[in-house]
């Protein structure tokens, strides 16, 4: 009789990227203390920044705009720079970085490669926002931060977009972490009224979403590249308020104490699930919950990529997923 086969429970990597994702954990797993805090001397060794770009860098060109210099709020703004995009109306996408609310930034090595490969592939302006970071910072800093970023496009006359920029297209957008905080700025700004900005769209890559509930795909995928179970845990706990546990509504957004988002109007949602992601159920669930809730909602799963993937170019669905963005936005700058 023929063994049956055991699922993968990694994807196939070339040696590089097996190389940079270990690196990764090990900066991770070394920065995450027990006591709830978190080394930042230690993982600033691994967090490589990269400065702004007032000079085209394969045709994207960046600089950094304060918002609140209080609590250290800033965006970085890219701006495609082809003859074509400079003299064509583009969309704004307002991006939130991942980092489970307490790691990375805006100029963050890797998300600065992402956001101007976003910029030219789209094309867009992009406004990646810096936004605090827990457990210094818990819920709802974060939230706060993101809509402050829309209030303050929103109500000052920024010299720095340029004349090309779309209000009435903005795309909100954010990986992991900024995933979720991506869904609860929308939510916010879905019940607010805006001078000038109108959100279209928001775009969740592999959203960080949880609860109290072990699902089959935290159990089975613990040890898959890059997040593991524990982590996520300990994100939540450095993030959300003293005494809450993962059914707070802000982490399972469609659980027990969930706010009913069906008089809300919500914009179109793409949601994209990695086959190797351990929170992959968790997204599925966000994305039924939509549909539920009557609002229009897209679901793009990738068996072979696991957490993070889209920061890597070398991957080829990081390829096909800037495709099915930019065909997600068209179709919404459409209607």
């Amino acid at each position: 009789m023929a063994q049956k086969q055991q699922p993968m429970l990694s994807p196939h990597l070339p040696w590089k990227l097996r190389l940079l994702l270990s690196i990764h954990s090990f900066a991770v797993n070394n920065s995450l203390n027990s006591n709830g805090t978190v080394n930042r001397t230690f993982l600033n060794l691994f967090d490589l920044k990269s400065s702004p770009s007032k000079n085209p860098i394969n045709g994207v060109k960046s600089f950094d705009i304060t918002v609140d210099p209080s609590r250290e709020l800033w965006f970085r703004l890219y701006t495609p720079t082809t003859t074509t995009t400079t003299a064509t109306s583009l969309p704004i996408i307002i991006y939130f970085h991942g980092g489970g609310f307490t790691l990375m930034a805006a100029n963050s090595k890797p998300f600065d490669k992402f956001c101007r490969r976003l910029a030219r592939g789209i094309p867009s302006i992009i406004v990646s926002v810096n936004y605090r970071l827990a457990p210094e910072h818990k819920y709802p800093c974060q939230y706060e931060d993101g809509f402050d970023v829309l209030k303050f496009i929103d109500e000052e006359n920024l010299e720095h977009l340029p004349q090309n920029a779309n209000l009435k297209q903005c795309f909100l957008a954010g990986d992991s972490a900024g995933g979720n905080i991506a869904h609860h700025v929308a939510l916010k700004a879905s019940e607010s009224k805006f001078l000038k900005l109108q959100v279209i769209g928001l775009i969740a890559l592999q959203p960080f979403f949880g609860g109290e509930e072990r699902t089959e795909s935290e159990n089975k995928l613990d040890r898959a590249p890059v997040l593991k179970v524990e982590h996520t845990d300990w994100f939540w706990k450095a993030f959300l308020p003293e005494g809450s546990n993962r059914d707070h509504a802000t982490a399972n957004v469609f659980g027990p104490n969930s706010v009913d988002i069906s008089r809300v109007n919500f914009p179109a949602t793409i949601v994209f699930v990695g086959g190797f992601d351990p929170l992959q159920d968790w997204q599925k669930k966000y994305y039924e919950g939509l549909h539920k809730a009557g609002k229009e909602a897209y679901l793009i799963e990738y068996e072979n990529a696991f957490h993070s993937f889209y920061v890597f170019p070398e991957f080829p669905e990081h390829s096909l997923m800037i495709e099915e963005v930019r065909d997600f936005m068209q179709n919404q700058s459409c209607k």
